[in-house]
């Protein structure tokens, strides 16, 4: 497995990779029917726009044949009164047939030292309240639940609750 940054030509495997990981990560938390309608082709269109816009760096890992198996993308923190040196993590998936086997990780490792060399000197992310397997990796990598951080925001017609995490970086 390699990581790389992304180009047009793989996006229908972002979208894949993004789909698959929330029907599966996200099954019994969010709505089963939303999560059944879930498109590869709209979320393709969404990666178009992300890809296009380039208010995010976003990190690919491939497998051995050069298919997106995981991919996690990072920027700026977009919370309001955040500190101008803290960077976030806006989205991490791991196609569930590698789960376990350290993409997740390193992509994670790739982020983060991208970020301190920008000068951050603080990361956040948001997950989704209950994501058990998330918050496990999460903490595993440093970051910390942030005390009174829940908000709640609706998706697929349900309210869903997220939670922020922080996590400060090394400065030599």
């Amino acid at each position: 497995m390699r990581i790389d940054t992304p180009t047009e030509d793989d996006i229908p495997d972002l979208a894949r990779v993004h789909v698959q990981a929330w029907q599966t990560g996200y099954a019994g938390l969010l709505d089963e029917d939303f999560l059944r309608q879930l498109s590869v082709d709209e979320r393709a269109a969404i990666w178009r726009l992300i890809l296009a816009a380039q208010e995010s760096t976003t990190w690919v890992m491939r497998d051995d044949a050069g298919q997106v198996q995981a991919f996690l993308s990072h920027g700026p923190c977009r919370d309001k009164d955040a500190p101008p040196d803290r960077g976030e993590i806006w989205a991490l998936y791991v196609h569930p047939t590698v789960w376990g086997r350290g993409v997740g990780r390193a992509l994670m490792d790739c982020a983060l030292e991208a970020l301190q060399a920008q000068g951050c000197r603080s990361v956040s992310l948001w997950a989704l309240q209950g994501n058990q397997r998330g918050i496990r990796f999460y903490e595993a990598a440093g970051f910390a639940e942030v005390p009174g951080s829940v908000q709640t925001f609706e998706l697929g017609s349900q309210p869903v609750q997220e939670v922020a995490y922080l996590r400060f970086l090394d400065r030599d």
